[in-house]
């Protein structure tokens, strides 16, 4: 069988891995860890101080370090919640390493995949949760690595994590490599600035940057296999 690509290189969170749900069920046990109470609005208000500081991190004005605790100072202090942010966010990275609930459909495509091109996960992620969370999930076998920013000290978009991802590859043909992930701003910009083919999975049907033009657009993964046997 003809494969367009000899690599593929996925994002991890939003892209084969339901962070939304890992997310969700992280803060409620983390708030029944210290006995509190656990509202409905709670999530977003997180998400939004999570939000504001992971694009910091992408633009290097932040630590991952001060990132973990800074986000639940934020948080916490919107809430009015009395706790001490540092434990609760170790708490909460406790909860997260042990949710490695995949989206629907990622392991029957990763499984087609297998055998068929090489596998590199790539994430802008805390090492400890990734690793974990991609060590209990049904696919991790099948990947030939995993490439954690907060572990080789430079993220996506940087061009640098990709440099690292062909010296793991030992590939140098650009053309035989695609960047599949739901992040415009990380994944869809650091592989364009690298120079090879990206593929956004777009699920929430977002309307596209026209600055940041991906190679292909996806509404579902399953989809991915008609670009790559063709």
């Amino acid at each position: 069988m003809f494969m367009r690509y000899q690599w593929i290189i996925f994002d991890a969170d939003g892209t084969l891995f339901d962070y939304d749900q890992a997310e969700y069920s992280a803060l409620r046990k983390s708030f029944r860890f210290f006995d509190l109470e656990y509202r409905s609005e709670y999530l977003d208000i997180y998400r939004g101080c999570n939000k504001k500081l992971w694009e910091a991190f992408e633009l290097g004005n932040i630590t991952i370090e001060k990132l973990k605790i800074k986000r639940f100072e934020l948080f916490l202090k919107q809430i009015g919640a009395v706790v001490d942010s540092e434990a609760f966010s170790h708490e909460y990275l406790n909860q997260l390493s042990a949710c490695s609930y995949l989206i629907d459909g990622a392991e029957k495509l990763i499984t087609f995949l297998s055998g068929k091109v090489g596998l590199i996960l790539m994430t802008n992620g805390i090492k400890e949760v990734q690793r974990s969370r991609f060590g209990r999930s049904s696919i991790h076998t099948l990947f030939s690595d995993i490439i954690i920013s907060d572990e080789v000290g430079v993220a996506k978009p940087d061009k640098r994590i990709f440099e690292i991802a062909f010296e793991n590859m030992s590939i140098l043909d650009k053309s035989t490599v695609l960047m599949v992930g739901d992040n415009l701003s990380s994944d869809i910009k650091g592989g364009i600035n690298f120079g090879i083919d990206t593929c956004w999975y777009n699920p929430n049907h977002f309307e596209q940057d026209p600055e940041i033009r991906a190679t292909y657009e996806l509404k579902n993964l399953q989809d991915l296999r008609i670009i790559i046997e063709n």
